[in-house]
C-alpha cells in the first residue's frame, strides 16, 4: 500500500520495464538482471537526404518489442510512444506523451515536515504514523517506500527445472540446459572478519541449475539483414594459447561504445554484453559476419596486455585519487577455495560502531577531515581487493538478509556508480579469451572461487564454470596453470579490449558537431569569442585519431550551415531559412576530417565571433537547428554541443516563459515539468543513432531549463549553466566557461556505451538514476560516456540470502575509445551479509544514503510536488530513528538517539532542505533549481556532498603541519568547521567551498598580515567589496592559500570561481546562506531541526 510522504512511493514508472498493465517505466523496476534472452533485431536503412549516405543511417528498431521499445532515462515519468516518425528515421516506437500523475487523495495524512520558523514551534505539528518502505513501484505520498517490487521487478533467481520449452513471446525456443554440480565441496566462501558474533548458517546450495532465459519478445520477420564483412580472427579448439602481458596503464582512454558507421546486424547490444543466463558460451563464438566494406581500416589487437598512452597527459592534470586498495601490483597471496572456506567467526565490531549518540548533547559531530566511506566488516585478504568506494559504492556495507530486515531498518539500498572516473591506474588486458560465467555472463572477478585449476564458481549465480585453456597462463609469472594470479582475478576493477564480437558494427570515428546561437542576444553576451578561442585552443587536443571529424551549425531564425570542403579558400556559408521543414544542403562537405582540412576549420572559428556583430535578429530557432543537427550525425553518431542563450521562440521546439517571481516560494506552483515532449523525442531519435547533446545554457534571462534539458537527459549528455553571461559585465562566468570548455574539449570520451549492472541473485535492481535511456530493462543504453557523470540505482531484497556470507555487485560498461577501440571497462565490490538490525545500522554509509534519496527527492519533486519531496525528505530521518529507537534500543533513554553511523543523517537532510534544488523562499530562480537538480541526478557522490554540505576552512592561520607534500608542493589541510556563524571571528578569513563556487570572507578585525601578504592591501578599508581573485604575491602565506585553492581546484571537473568578500560586501547574504546549521527565514536551525525530529520519533 502507498505510503504518504515516503521517498519512493511516487517516484515515476523507471526506464525499462513494464508493469502489468502495460505501462512502460521510466527508468524503473526491471527484470531479472542475471536473466534476459537473446535477442535477433532486424535493423534497416533509410536514407532522409538525396544522394547521401543511403547505406550509413539506420532506421533504428526496438531492441525490445515485447516490453515496449524504447525506455527512458533520468528515472522520470515517461509516456509511450506509438509509431513516432522521427527526423530522417523511421521509428516504431511508443509515443512519448507524459503519463497522467496520479492525484493526490484527500486521506494523506498531516505533512510531518517542520514548518518555517514563526511563533508556531515545531511542536505543534502532526505528525504521520506511516511506515517508511522503499520499493520500485511507489504512489503519490509524502513519504517514500523502500520496499519489495511489486510489478515488473527483475529478480535474480533461478528458474525450477523444466522438460519443457519455454515458449512465452518467442518463437525461438528456450533451451532447457541443466548444470550439476560434481560433488565438490560446499560453495559458499567465508569472507567475513572473525569475531564474537557467529556467522550466517551457510547451507549448502542446489546441485542442479536450470538457466533459462525470459524471452524479450518475438523474433524479427523475415531473413537475416544485410550485414558487413568483419571477419575476426576465432581461435580454434586445437590453437596454442598466447601469452598476454600485462601492464597497468595511467589515465587510459576509455571508451565504451559499439561501432557506429551504420552497419547493421542481427544481434543486439543486449545479446553482445550478454546480459542473460541464456547467454552461454556459445555467445563468443557468435562473431558477426559483414558482407560489405565500410570504408575504414580497422587493425586487428594482437592477443597480449596494451600499454596505450592517453593523448596530451602532460597538459591536463590527473582528477583521480590515488587508490589505497583495490588496483594492487600483482603480489597478493591468492584466494582459492580452501583459503576462503576456512570457517572464519562472525563480525567483528569496532567500539566505535556501538556507540550510541545523543544528538541533543553532542551536536557537534561533523569530523574535521573529510568523511571516508565506511569499510565493509570483510576478511582484510577479500577487502584489500575491494572496489575503490570512489567508482562503486553501496548505501549499506551490510546487506540485509531479508527485505523483511531492510524494511524495519527503514534506509534504503541502493548503488552509487562513478564508473568512468579518471583513474591513475587502470590495468588493461587484450586477450582472446574474455572469461565470463556460462549462465549470468558475469565478468570473472577476484571474488569468485577456484574449486580446482580448472574450475571456477560464479560469485553471482554460483554456476561452476570451466577454466579456459588461455586462462591457465599467468602473464605475471610467465608460468602455465597458475589463474589465480592473473590480473582479472586480482583486481576489482580491469578494462578489457574487447574481441569483435563485442561490436556491432566497425567502431565509429569520433565526430564532434557545435551548434551555436548567434541571434542578437547571444552576441550581445560575447561567449562566441571564448567559445572559438578555446576550440582553437584546444583543436589538437580533442580526443580522436587520424579519423576525427568535426562540423559547425550557426542559427538565429534561420539555420547557418558551413561548408569546409578541401580545395577551398575560405569556409562558405549555406543558409536554411526553411525551418519548417529542414535540410541538410551538400551533406558530404558538413562533417569532415580534422586533420585534413584544420586551416579552414581553424579560419571558421577566427571569423566566426565577427560574423554577425551586426545582426538584429532577436529570433531562436533552437528545435530545428537541432533537427538539422540530429540529420547530420545520425549516419555517424557522436556528440553535438549546443550554446544557447535564450528561449527558444520559433519553429518547432518554440517555448513560453514560465518563470512566475511571485510563486517560487511556493512549493507547490513551479514548473518543474517540461512543457513540451519535442527535446525528450528528439533525444530519444539522438540515442537510437549514438548521438548525445550537450546543452550549454549561457542566459541572463529564463530559458525554461526543465524542457531543453531534457535533450541532454535523455542522451547521456550534459547540462552547463551559466547564468548572467556577459563578457564584460560578469568576467568571473567568463574564466569558469573557459576553464570548463578546456576540460570539455580535452577529456576522454567514449562513444556508443552500454552499461550494465549485476548482482548476486536474490537481489534486484528496480530503478536507475542518471542521464541516460534504458534499453532491454536493465541495459543503460551511453551514446556518449564522460568521465564526470555519476549514476545512481535502487534495489530490493528479492529472495532470502540466509544461506550467504556476502554478496556481490558488477557493473560492465562497455564503449568505444576515441582512438577506435571497443574496451570494457569492470567493477566489482564485494559486501557481507548480515542477520540483525544493529548490524545493517552499523554498516549505513550515510553520504551515499544522502546521494540516493537527493536523487529520488527530485524525482518526488518533478512527479508530485517540491513540497512532497520536502516532506518525504524529513520523513526519511524521522522513520529511520524511529526504527531504531524501537527495534535496537533496549532502554528508552531521553534525547535523539542515533546510532553512531548515522550521526550526521539529520545534518545532511537539513542541509538538503537548504539546497537550491528543494528550498522554499524567493531567492531560487527556476532555471537555477531545474540546474541543481540536474546537478544532483549527475554528478558523482563526492561533488554532489560537497554542494550540499559544503566544507568551511579558516585560512588565516594556516601552517605546514600535516600538510600533503605533492609534486614538491607543500598543501596544507586546514580542519574542516561546522556550518554556523558560530564558528566565524571577525579576526579570521574563512573559506567556504560549496563544490562549484568558493567563498572567502574577511572578518573586520583580520591581521594586517594577512591582508597584506595574502590580499596585497594595505588595511581592511582598502579591501573591494567582491575581489575575484587572490594576488601572486612573493610570500610564504600567499603561497600556502594558493597552493590549497589549487589542490581544490584540480581534484574536480568543474572550476569553481572564487569570491573574496567583506561584511558590506553584497555576497556576504548568500555565503550566509551556506550556513546550514543557521536559521533562515524559510528554514529551521539544526538544533530546531533536532527538537522536532526528536518530537516525531519518540511518539
Amino acid at each position: 500500500m502507498a505510503q504518504p510522504g515516503r521517498l519512493g512511493a511516487s517516484s515515476p514508472a523507471q526506464n525499462g520495464a513494464v508493469s502489468a498493465a502495460g505501462t512502460p517505466y521510466s527508468n524503473g523496476p526491471v527484470q531479472n538482471t542475471l536473466m534476459h534472452s537473446q535477442v535477433s533485431v532486424s535493423q534497416g536503412y533509410s536514407s532522409p537526404f538525396p544522394e547521401s549516405y543511403p547505406h550509413q543511417i539506420p532506421a533504428k528498431t526496438p531492441l525490445n518489442p515485447a516490453s515496449g521499445p524504447y525506455n527512458y532515462g533520468d528515472s522520470q515519468t515517461v509516456s509511450s510512444l506509438n509509431s513516432y516518425q522521427g527526423p530522417g528515421q523511421t521509428l516504431s516506437r511508443l509515443p512519448l506523451e507524459p503519463n497522467p500523475v496520479t492525484p493526490l487523495q484527500n486521506t494523506i495524512p498531516l505533512s510531518r515536515m517542520p514548518p518555517p520558523p514563526s511563533s508556531q514551534t515545531p511542536a505543534a505539528l502532526p505528525a504521520s504514523s506511516d511506515s517508511f518502505l522503499y520499493g520500485p513501484n511507489p504512489s503519490l505520498s509524502s513519504n517514500w517506500q523502500y520496499g519489495h517490487p511489486q510489478v515488473g521487478s527483475k529478480t535474480n533467481h533461478f528458474v525450477p527445472v523444466s522438460t519443457q520449452p519455454s515458449l512465452s513471446g518467442n518463437t525461438n525456443l528456450s533451451r532447457n540446459n541443466q548444470y550439476a554440480s560434481l560433488g565438490t565441496p560446499s560453495l559458499q566462501n567465508n569472507y567475513v572478519k572473525t569475531g564474537s558474533i557467529s556467522p550466517p548458517t551457510n547451507q549448502p546450495l542446489p546441485t542442479i541449475y536450470q538457466p533459462i532465459r525470459a524471452p524479450i519478445g518475438p523474433p524479427p520477420s523475415g531473413g537475416p539483414p544485410p550485414v558487413r564483412s568483419l571477419d575476426p580472427q576465432r581461435k580454434t579448439s586445437n590453437s596454442v594459447a598466447p601469452q598476454p602481458q600485462v601492464i597497468s596503464t595511467v589515465n587510459q582512454e576509455g571508451d565504451m561504445s559499439t561501432a557506429s558507421n551504420g552497419s547493421v546486424v542481427e544481434n543486439s547490444y543486449d545479446a553482445i554484453e550478454g546480459g542473460g543466463f541464456m547467454a552461454s558460451s556459445q555467445l563468443t563464438n557468435q562473431n558477426p559476419k559483414m558482407s560489405r566494406n565500410v570504408g575504414y581500416s580497422y587493425p586487428s589487437l594482437p592477443p597480449g596486455y596494451q600499454n596505450t598512452s592517453p593523448p596530451n597527459m602532460s597538459e591536463r592534470p590527473s582528477t583521480a585519487l590515488q587508490y589505497t586498495s583495490g588496483l594492487q601490483p600483482f603480489s597478493q597471496s591468492p584466494l582459492g577455495a580452501n583459503h576462503l572456506t576456512t570457517r572464519m567467526g562472525g563480525l567483528s565490531l569496532h567500539s566505535e560502531g556501538l556507540r550510541v549518540i545523543n544528538l541533543l548533547q553532542e551536536r557537534n559531530m561533523l569530523p574535521t577531515a573529510s568523511l571516508k566511506a565506511p569499510v565493509p566488516n570483510l576478511h582484510e585478504d577479500i577487502q584489500k581487493l575491494n572496489c575503490n568506494p570512489e567508482l562503486f559504492r553501496c548505501t549499506l556495507t551490510n546487506i540485509p538478509q531479508t527485505q523483511t530486515l531492510l524494511n524495519k531498518a527503514k534506509l534504503p539500498l541502493g548503488l552509487l556508480l562513478h564508473p568512468f572516473k579518471d583513474l591513475l591506474q587502470l590495468p588493461v588486458v587484450t586477450s582472446n579469451t574474455i572469461v565470463r560465467c556460462r549462465s549470468c555472463r558475469t565478468y570473472i572477478n577476484p571474488f569468485v572461487s577456484f574449486l580446482d585449476q580448472r574450475r571456477w564458481k560464479c560469485n553471482l549465480c554460483y554456476r561452476v564454470n570451466d577454466v579456459p585453456e588461455e586462462f591457465m597462463y599467468n602473464p605475471i609469472t610467465r608460468v602455465y596453470g597458475d589463474p589465480l594470479r592473473r590480473p582479472e582475478v586480482q583486481n576489482a576493477t580491469i578494462e578489457f579490449m574487447a574481441p569483435s564480437e563485442y561490436m556491432l558494427r566497425p567502431p565509429q570515428p569520433p565526430v564532434y558537431l557545435f551548434v551555436f546561437d548567434v541571434s542578437h542576444n547571444a552576441v550581445e553576451t560575447g561567449y562566441l569569442n571564448s567559445v572559438c578561442q578555446s576550440l582553437l585552443d584546444n583543436l589538437d587536443s580533442l580526443p580522436g585519431n587520424t579519423r576525427t571529424k568535426i562540423g559547425f551549425i550557426t542559427f538565429d531564425s534561420t539555420i547557418h550551415f558551413y561548408s569546409l570542403q578541401e580545395g577551398l579558400s575560405q569556409p562558405q556559408m549555406l543558409i536554411v531559412s526553411d525551418i519548417e521543414d529542414v535540410f541538410i544542403p551538400m551533406p558530404e562537405n558538413l562533417l569532415v576530417n580534422l586533420n585534413e582540412n584544420k586551416e579552414l576549420i581553424q579560419d571558421l572559428l577566427k571569423t566566426l565571433p565577427q560574423m554577425f556583430t551586426k545582426s538584429l535578429e532577436t529570433h531562436s530557432a533552437l528545435g530545428p537547428a537541432l533537427q538539422s543537427a540530429y540529420k547530420l550525425m545520425s549516419p555517424t553518431g557522436g556528440r553535438i554541443s549546443v550554446f544557447q542563450t535564450q528561449l527558444p521562440s520559433v519553429g518547432v521546439g518554440a517555448l513560453k516563459s514560465r518563470d512566475e517571481p511571485n510563486q517560487r516560494s511556493s512549493a507547490k506552483e513551479i514548473h518543474l515539468t517540461p512543457s513540451t515532449d519535442f527535446y525528450k523525442k528528439l533525444a530519444l531519435d539522438c540515442s537510437g543513432q549514438q548521438v548525445a547533446v550537450d546543452l550549454f545554457l549561457l542566459s541572463g534571462q529564463y530559458s525554461d531549463l526543465a524542457s531543453l534539458g531534457c535533450i541532454s537527459r535523455y542522451s547521456a549528455g550534459s547540462v552547463y549553466y551559466y547564468p548572467s553571461y556577459h563578457h564584460q559585465h560578469n568576467p568571473v562566468q567568463v574564466e569558469k566557461l573557459q576553464k570548463e570548455l578546456k576540460r570539455y574539449l580535452t577529456r576522454k570520451i567514449g562513444f556508443e556505451a552500454v552499461m550494465r549492472i549485476r548482482c548476486t541473485k536474490g537481489l534486484s535492481i528496480h530503478t536507475f538514476h542518471g542521464n541516460f535511456f534504458v534499453r532491454s530493462t536493465d541495459l543503460l543504453s551511453l551514446p556518449n560516456v564522460n568521465p564526470d557523470a555519476g549514476y545512481a540505482v535502487q534495489m530490493s531484497v528479492e529472495e532470502n540470502l540466509t544461506d550467504i556470507q556476502v554478496v556481490s555487485f558488477q557493473s560492465a560498461l562497455l564503449y568505444t575509445s576515441s582512438k577506435g577501440e571497443r574496451r570494457i571497462r569492470v567493477h566489482t565490490m564485494c559486501l557481507p551479509v548480515v542477520s540483525t538490525l544493529n548490524e545493517v545500522y552499523l554498516g549505513a554509509d550515510v553520504q551515499a544514503i544522502t546521494g540516493l534519496l537527493a536523487n529520488m527527492a527530485v524525482d518526488r519533486s518533478i512527479s508530485a510536488s517540491l513540497s512532497d519531496a520536502r516532506d518525504a525528505l524529513v520523513n526519511a530521518v524521522i522513520d529511520s530513528l524511529s526504527a531504531y529507537r524501537t527495534s535496537v534500543l533496549n532502554s528508552q533513554q531521553p534525547g535523539l538517539l542515533v546510532p553512531f553511523s548515522l550521526r550526521l543523517f539529520p545534518l545532511f537532510v537539513l542541509a538538503l532542505l537548504k539546497q537550491k534544488s528543494f528550498q522554499t523562499g524567493t531567492t531560487a530562480h527556476l532555471d537555477e533549481r531545474i540546474f541543481a537538480m540536474c546537478q544532483v541526478k549527475n554528478q558523482p557522490l563526492v561533488y554532489l556532498m560537497l554542494m550540499t554540505h559544503p566544507n568551511l576552512y579558516r585560512v588565516d592561520n594556516l601552517s605546514d603541519e600535516g600538510a600533503l607534500n605533492i609534486n614538491d608542493k607543500t598543501i596544507p589541510q586546514p580542519s574542516i568547521l561546522q556550518l554556523s556563524v558560530e564558528k566565524l571571528s571577525r579576526d579570521g578569513a574563512f573559506l567556504m567551498d560549496a563544490g562549484t563556487v568558493m567563498m572567502l570572507w574577511v572578518g573586520k578585525n583580520c591581521g594586517q598580515n594577512f591582508l597584506s601578504q595574502v590580499l596585497g592591501v594595505p588595511n581592511y578599508a582598502s579591501l573591494p567589496l567582491c575581489m575575484t581573485y587572490l594576488p601572486d604575491l612573493d610570500t610564504a602565506e600567499s603561497a600556502r592559500i594558493g597552493s590549497f585553492i589549487s589542490w581544490l581546484r584540480e581534484h574536480r571537473p568543474f572550476f569553481p570561481v572564487l569570491y573574496i568578500i567583506r561584511d558590506e560586501s553584497p555576497l556576504k547574504a548568500t555565503f550566509l546562506q551556506y550556513m546550514v546549521e543557521d536559521r533562515t527565514e524559510s528554514a529551521l536551525s539544526y538544533y530546531e531541526f533536532l527538537l522536532h525530529v526528536q518530537q516525531q520519533v519518540n511518539k
